[in-house]
């Protein structure tokens, strides 16, 4: 944990750096063409610092070690239209989505959406997912699957999907690990 704090302060003492570079950039603009030069550089270096920064955040605030991902997906064309989904972990609310038209539109196009990214602890969890939509002969249908699974020491990695289901012509729900 020190260690990415120290990574943390050194590029955060470069974004300091590059920002004062900038305004003195700005300030001091004497000839065009080099001030543009060196402010299309200076941009380029912040842009980078701004990424090493996300990519710290990230790993801060989401190590791997703790890390669990859950995704959805939908392969539904006849037999459900999704309207929300609502999913909790440990018998904890943790998300609840309200779909709009082109959300659903990418979602059958084979988009994948990020439903939750936080943190677990070790161990034994339960999550489950109650998805609402309007199913066969128009009328709201409520699904719910629930799903254990073991939390180890890596980033964990879950899918959550709707299907078609041709011999019930409902939707099947299903969740896998990645």
């Amino acid at each position: 944990m020190q260690t990415r704090l120290t990574c943390f302060k050194k590029i955060l003492k470069k974004l300091v750096f590059c920002l004062l570079c900038l305004f003195s950039v700005v300030a001091g603009a004497a000839e065009e063409q080099t001030t543009a030069a060196k402010l299309e550089a200076l941009k380029k270096e912040v842009l980078s610092v701004n990424r090493d920064l996300f990519i710290l955040e990230e790993d801060l605030l989401f190590p791997a070690s703790t890390q669990v991902a859950i995704y959805m997906s939908v392969d539904v064309g006849h037999f459900f239209a999704l309207d929300n989904v609502k999913l909790k972990i440990d018998d904890e609310d943790v998300t609840h989505y309200l779909y709009t038209k082109n959300d659903i539109d990418a979602l059958h196009r084979g988009a994948i959406q990020k439903l939750y990214l936080g943190n677990l602890s070790t161990g034994k969890h339960e999550i489950v997912a109650i998805v609402i939509g309007i199913g066969p002969r128009k009328r709201e249908y409520r699904r719910a699957i629930s799903f254990d699974f073991e939390k180890g020491n890596e980033a964990k990695a879950l899918e959550v999907q709707i299907r078609d289901d041709q011999s019930k012509q409902q939707p099947r729900l299903n969740i896998v690990e990645w």
